[in-house]
């Protein structure tokens, strides 16, 4: 099977990839709108991780007003193709990393065929998603709340500021159109 990773699984990647490449999804924004109490913080000081958000319901959390950068509807990320012999055990181990609010949904992975041609190369990848119906869901923040609960949480798996800073490098590195203005605003921040 093929899970799209838009966050950690950019630079932390499962286990057992056989194969792997860029892409991008249409219609969502990346933020940091989702709670971490298991990796990037604690239950007692949660630091923040991305999700995926339909654009237009991004636009209904935060205003166009409230987000700085409300035009954006495209994330970059990376498609990884599971060993099928070890798909039990990736899907199990992927369940428990994204066991903090997310939810397991299909999207469509997008690439540029020619260098200017969009088109879907994957229909139906898997891919979690940290819906606003779940409980470490926290929206739209100030930009400098964000940035301050970023800088000052820690938690099993090491400063959230350094998870900015992963994602933005890996990211870069995706494609040369992988952009993305609320992340590389928050690693200049």
């Amino acid at each position: 099977y093929i899970v799209f990773g838009y966050g950690s699984l950019i630079f932390r990647p499962p286990p057992h990839v056989i194969r792997t490449g860029p892409g991008f999804l249409k219609g969502y924004v990346r933020r940091f709108a989702q709670k971490s109490h298991d990796h990037r913080g604690t239950p007692e000081n949660p630091g923040r991780v991305v999700t995926l958000v339909h654009r237009e319901d991004w636009v209904g959390f935060s205003g166009v007003a409230g987000d700085p950068f409300p035009h954006e509807d495209v994330v970059w990320g990376v498609a990884f193709t599971i060993d099928p012999a070890h798909a039990k055990e990736v899907r199990a181990y992927l369940d428990h990393r994204e066991k903090d609010g997310y939810t397991l949904e299909r999207v469509d992975v997008y690439g540029l065929v020619g260098g200017a041609h969009e088109r879907v190369l994957i229909p139906g990848a898997e891919c979690y998603v940290g819906r606003n119906d779940n409980p470490s869901f926290v929206g739209s923040e100030p930009l400098g709340t964000l940035v301050k609960t970023i800088w000052h949480a820690e938690g099993p798996s090491g400063p959230n500021k350094d998870y900015v800073y992963n994602l933005a490098a890996a990211v870069r590195g995706l494609a040369p159109q992988a952009y993305d203005s609320h992340l590389f605003a928050l690693e200049v921040r």
